[in-house]
């Protein structure tokens, strides 16, 4: 189970494991939580006092410090896991329903014609179309793309990077969304 760690101020620094929660609980780095606790960690028992020392741990946690992160300067890792939900596993040319380990991450423009690796120029594809549109731009190709390509958000990159996002922890991220977030059909 992951934990969304974010910074003083609110802003997603990435999920981490429950072991890495608690170091920070133990050190009295933890400012706020949000949610109600999923998990309780039992230590030693106390010598004096004879109780057993117990950390409830939240689904979000903010701890001290704040990030030198612009949120508008971050360009997210690209991954075709995290491109596949980003299209929501819909093929850009034909529309239909993949299988995320029958996807293809497709380069809109082809690298051999200057393409390059970006978000902007990725979509997720099945493998008779990208094998259709080969080495062509998808107007040379006769092919359009039926959604356009975009950068994720950070919101929605720790979105895309989550695996089992919980329900206080996707409405956290959810309401920080752009407007115009594709992601938001899925989760309103």
């Amino acid at each position: 189970m992951s934990i969304l760690k974010l910074d003083a101020g609110g802003i997603p620094q990435g999920w981490v494991n429950a072991e890495e929660a608690t170091k920070h609980y133990a050190d009295s780095s933890v400012l706020w939580t949000l949610g109600d606790p999923i998990m309780k960690m039992r230590g030693g028992i106390s010598r004096s006092s004879g109780l057993q020392s117990v950390i409830e741990l939240h689904s979000i946690i903010a701890v001290k410090g704040t990030s030198k992160i612009n949120l508008f300067d971050v360009v997210p890792v690209i991954t075709k896991h995290k491109l596949f939900k980003r299209d929501r596993g819909l093929c850009a040319y034909c529309g239909d329903t993949i299988h995320e380990n029958q996807a293809e991450a497709e380069h809109i423009i082809p690298n051999s014609r200057g393409g390059k690796y970006s978000w902007m120029n990725l979509v997720i594809s099945c493998r008779p179309c990208n094998q259709r549109k080969g080495n062509r731009t998808p107007e040379q190709a006769g092919m359009g793309l039926l959604y356009t390509p975009y950068m994720p958000s950070l919101y929605e990159d720790m979105i895309l990077r989550g695996r089992n996002i919980l329900a206080d922890q996707m409405d956290f991220l959810a309401a920080n969304l752009p407007k115009n977030s594709r992601l938001l059909e899925g989760f309103s």
